[in-house]
C-alpha cells in the first residue's frame, strides 16, 4: 500500500478472494449469469401460481424454499460489489457494476412481489398450514412478516412497475449520493496556517481533534464543500423522500413512521416507551456536555464539539497494530469466544482502514450469507473514535457469525437488534480498557469520556436525526423542500433536542447533507434503531457485569433469536424484561450516571487549563 498520494484505483487492505478470484472474472460472470437465469425462471413459476390456499400449499413450499436458496447467492454479489465500490469510488467499472447489480436487485424486488401476492388473500387455514409444513421449520416469524407487509401493498403490475422505476428513481438517487460523497473534497486550514485538499472522509477523525481550533476548521471546510453539492444533495433528499411517501399512499401506509416500525420490527408502543424515558431524562446526556464544555473552558458546546475529546496533553496517535491489540485483549477478557473471533478476522484480512482518496465515508459490516463470512469497511485515523467503530463493526460480524448455521430465513435481524451487538462490542472495549491495572487517571479519565461522550451521541445527537426526518417527511407531503428551509429544519431541531446545552449560532446547518444515513434508500429512519440497539445492549451489559460469563450463553442465544422473532418477545424470552415499558429504557439511560459522576470527579485533576486546550 502506497501513501496517500500514491494509492492507485483499486487498492485497498481486505481480502475479497473468496468472493471471486478476480473482479469481472470468468467465475463472477458465470455466478452472476446464472443467478439472473434463476431469479428469472422462479419469477415465472411465482407469477403463475394462484393465491396461497390449502390446494397449493406444497407448491409454495416449493417456490419459499428456491428463494431461500438464492437469497445468500445474491447478497454475496451484492456485498462484494458494495464492498469494491465503498472502497475506491474512482474506479468507475465498480459503479458501473453497482449500477448493473441493482437491476438483478429489482428483479429479486419483484420477485418478492409475488411472494407477498401469495400471502394478500389468504385464509387463516391456508396459512396455518403453511406454517405447519416441515420445509418451513425455522421460518415462520419470516412468513408472519410477509403476510402483515402483504396487507399493504400495491396489486401485482404497480409493485412490479414500483420495483422496475426504483433503479433509476429511489435507488439512483442514493447511488448518486454515495458517488458524490466518495468524490467530495474539502480545503482545511490548520490553525498554524498549514492548508491541505482532503478527502470529506477524514473530516469525522478531524471533528474528533483534541484542539478545538482543529475541529473548528474541519466543520467550516467540510460544510463549504458541502454548500457547493447542496442543490443537488438537497434534490436528492427531496426525491428519496417524494418517491416513499406517494409509494406509502398508494399501499394504504397511514402515516410514514409505519414503514420504520415494520423495518424495525417493533411496535409504536415501544418506540414511544423508548422516547418518553428518553425526554424524561434528557438532562443527563446534556449534563454530559455540560461537563464537556466546562473541561474546554467555554459556556456551551458548538454541534463540532460533540465528538471532541477530554483535552488531555501528550496525547499519543494508536497505530493500527496496537488498536487492533488492544480490542482483541479487551474482548478476551470479557468475552473468549469474541477476543478469538477478533483474532480470525485480522489474520484473514477481513477489514479495510487504511484512508486513502476516493474512499467512501463511514464505516459499515457486510457479509456473504453464501460463503458464511463478513467484511467491515471504515477509515482508520489512528484515534480512539476509530477504535470505537472497530469494535462496533466487529460486533456486527460476531453477530453474523453466530448467526452462520441459521437457514437464511432466520438470519433477517431487524436494524434494532443488529445495532446492539455492535454496541455490546463497544461497551465491553470500553470495559476492558478501563479495568487495565496498568491505566493512569488520565488514561480512565478519557475513557469515561468516550463512554459518556457516546451517550450524549445516541441520546442527544440520533434523536436530533430522528426529530429532523420526521418534520422531513411532514413538510414534503406539502411539496419540495428548498436549501435554505432544510437548513433552518436542522437548526431548528438541533436547538429544540440539545437546548441550552448547545452554543446559539454554533449549530450545523449542512448536517442534512453531510450525514449519509438520510440517503440509505433500503431503509427509512435509519436513526432510532441506533438508540434503541446502545440503549439495550446498556441493559445487556448491565446482566454481564453482574453475572459475568454465565450470562454469556443466554446473550448468544439472544443473537440467535433475532431473525426468529420481535424484539418485544426475545428480550422477554432471554432478559425477562418488558421493553413496551418506559421503566426498562429508564433504566438503562440512568446506566450512564456512574461514569459520568466518576468522570466529573477525576477531570479536574488530569486537565489542563482550560485557556490551553480551548482555543477557538
Amino acid at each position: 500500500m502506497g501513501s496517500m498520494g500514491e494509492a492507485a484505483p483499486g487498492d485497498m487492505d481486505w481480502d475479497l478472494s473468496s468472493y471471486f478470484p478476480s473482479f469481472g472474472g470468468e467465475e463472477m460472470r458465470r455466478f452472476k449469469e446464472t443467478l439472473g437465469t434463476d431469479l428469472a425462471r422462479l419469477r415465472e413459476r411465482a407469477a403463475a401460481l394462484p393465491p396461497l390456499n390449502t390446494g397449493t400449499t406444497a407448491q409454495w413450499v416449493e417456490v419459499l424454499t428456491e428463494n431461500e436458496a438464492i437469497s445468500p447467492r445474491l447478497s454475496h454479489l451484492n456485498s462484494y460489489v458494495n464492498c469494491l465500490a465503498a472502497a475506491d469510488t474512482r474506479v468507475e467499472a465498480y459503479l458501473q457494476e453497482q449500477a448493473a447489480m441493482a437491476l438483478l436487485n429489482a428483479e429479486s424486488a419483484k420477485l418478492r412481489v409475488d411472494l407477498i401476492k401469495a400471502f394478500k388473500e389468504s385464509s387463516d387455514d391456508a396459512f396455518t398450514s403453511l406454517l405447519d409444513s416441515p420445509a418451513m421449520k425455522g421460518a415462520e416469524h419470516h412468513l408472519r412478516r410477509l403476510r402483515e407487509e402483504s396487507k399493504h401493498r400495491m396489486n401485482r403490475e404497480e409493485e412490479v412497475l414500483a420495483a422496475d422505476l426504483a433503479v433509476n428513481g429511489l435507488q439512483a438517487w442514493g447511488r448518486l449520493y454515495d458517488t458524490l460523497s466518495g468524490k467530495l473534497e474539502f480545503d482545511m486550514v490548520y490553525p498554524d496556517g498549514r492548508r491541505q485538499h482532503l478527502p470529506i472522509s477524514q473530516r469525522r477523525s478531524l471533528m474528533e481533534s483534541p484542539d478545538r481550533s482543529v475541529r473548528k476548521a474541519a466543520f467550516e471546510g467540510g460544510n463549504a464543500a458541502w454548500q457547493g453539492v447542496a442543490d443537488t444533495v438537497a434534490a436528492a433528499l427531496n426525491a428519496i423522500s417524494g418517491t416513499r411517501l406517494i409509494l406509502n399512499r398508494r399501499r394504504g401506509v397511514n402515516h410514514f413512521l409505519d414503514v420504520a416500525l415494520f423495518q424495525s420490527g417493533i411496535g409504536r408502543k415501544t418506540l414511544d416507551a423508548m422516547f418518553e424515558a428518553l425526554d424524561s431524562q434528557l438532562d443527563l446526556p446534556r449534563r454530559i456536555l455540560r461537563l464537556k464544555a466546562r473541561t474546554m473552558g467555554v459556556p456551551a458546546v458548538a454541534w463540532y464539539d460533540l465528538g471532541a475529546p477530554l483535552p488531555l496533553a501528550n496525547r499519543e496517535e494508536l497505530p493500527w497494530e496496537k488498536a487492533t491489540a488492544l480490542v482483541r485483549a479487551s474482548f478476551t477478557q470479557a468475552y473468549p469466544a469474541l477476543g478469538e473471533f477478533v483474532g480470525k478476522i485480522l489474520e484473514r484480512r477481513w477489514i479495510d482502514w487504511q484512508p486513502r482518496p476516493g474512499k467512501q465515508p463511514g464505516g459499515f459490516c457486510t457479509g456473504s450469507q453464501l460463503i458464511r463470512e463478513s467484511r467491515i469497511f471504515m477509515t482508520y485515523n489512528k484515534t480512539l473514535g476509530d477504535l470505537l467503530t472497530l469494535a462496533h463493526e466487529t460486533g456486527h460480524a460476531f453477530h453474523s457469525h453466530v448467526m452462520r448455521d441459521l437457514r437464511p430465513y432466520a438470519r433477517r435481524a431487524p436494524m434494532t437488534l443488529a445495532e446492539t451487538a455492535s454496541t455490546f462490542g463497544e461497551m465491553i472495549l470500553i470495559d476492558g480498557l478501563l479495568k487495565d491495572p496498568q491505566i493512569t487517571p488520565a488514561q480512565k479519565a478519557l475513557m469515561l469520556d468516550i463512554e459518556t461522550g457516546h451517550g450524549a451521541i445516541y441520546l442527544l445527537d440520533i434523536p436530533v436525526r430522528y426529530e429532523f426526518e420526521k418534520k422531513l417527511y411532514q413538510e414534503r407531503a406539502r411539496g419540495e423542500i428548498s436549501v435554505s428551509r432544510l437548513k433552518d429544519m436542522m437548526v431548528e431541531t438541533q436547538r429544540k433536542v440539545l437546548g441550552n446545552v448547545l452554543e446559539e449560532g454554533t449549530e450545523d446547518p449542512y448536517f442534512w447533507a453531510s450525514k449519509l444515513h438520510f440517503y440509505i434508500t433500503g431503509v427509512t429512519f435509519y436513526n432510532f434503531p441506533y438508540t434503541f440497539g446502545y440503549l439495550l445492549s446498556r441493559g445487556l451489559f448491565a446482566i454481564l457485569a453482574t453475572q459475568g460469563a454465565a450470562f454469556l450463553p443466554r446473550y448468544e442465544e439472544f443473537l440467535r433469536l433475532t431473525g426468529s422473532d420481535t424484539p418485544e418477545n426475545i428480550a422477554r424470552r432471554t432478559l425477562g424484561r418488558d421493553l413496551e415499558s418506559s421503566e426498562f429504557w429508564v433504566e438503562a439511560i440512568r446506566s450512564l450516571e456512574e461514569p459520568l459522576k466518576q468522570l466529573e470527579a477525576l477531570a479536574p485533576g488530569v486537565l489542563p487549563p482550560a485557556g490551553d486546550s480551548a482555543r477557538a
